[in-house]
């Protein structure tokens, strides 16, 4: 939980400066161009947040060093589902329950929307400008 807790604090120190900036470049006028830079570095970080979230979330029931770390240990069998990304204990019962919390798929979406959403936007920009 910790891992997620210090991605979310650096995707907001991130993306809230470079949104102030791309809002205060508008007003200024600057170039399209020195704006572009900006969202470029926002879609570079947001995809490999992508990565990493989906990779933290959809492996974190299974035990990396010890098995006693693992939170499905002495109650049931780690499963990974990869997209979107979760991981679960299948208890003994035949009961699956996650041992993601809703912050990391939050954040996991953000992030992919925020991936999906800026070559979206630049498309209907360069269109718009054409």
């Amino acid at each position: 939980m910790t891992g997620l807790l210090l991605s979310a604090v650096a995707l907001a120190l991130f993306v809230l400066p470079t949104v102030g900036l791309w809002m205060l470049g508008r007003r200024l006028r600057l170039p399209a161009g020195e704006l572009a830079m900006g969202a470029t570095a926002v879609w570079v970080t947001s995809v490999w947040a992508v990565v990493i979230l989906g990779a933290v979330l959809s492996q974190r029931a299974q035990p990396v060093l010890f098995p006693e770390t693992s939170p499905c240990h002495d109650v049931g069998t780690p499963v990974a589902r990869y997209f979107p990304p979760d991981a679960f204990c299948l208890h003994d019962d035949g009961e699956l329950r996650t041992v993601n919390g809703p912050t990391g798929r939050i954040l996991f979406w953000l992030a992919c929307g925020t991936a999906v959403g800026i070559p979206v936007a630049a498309r209907f920009t360069l269109r718009r400008h054409r």
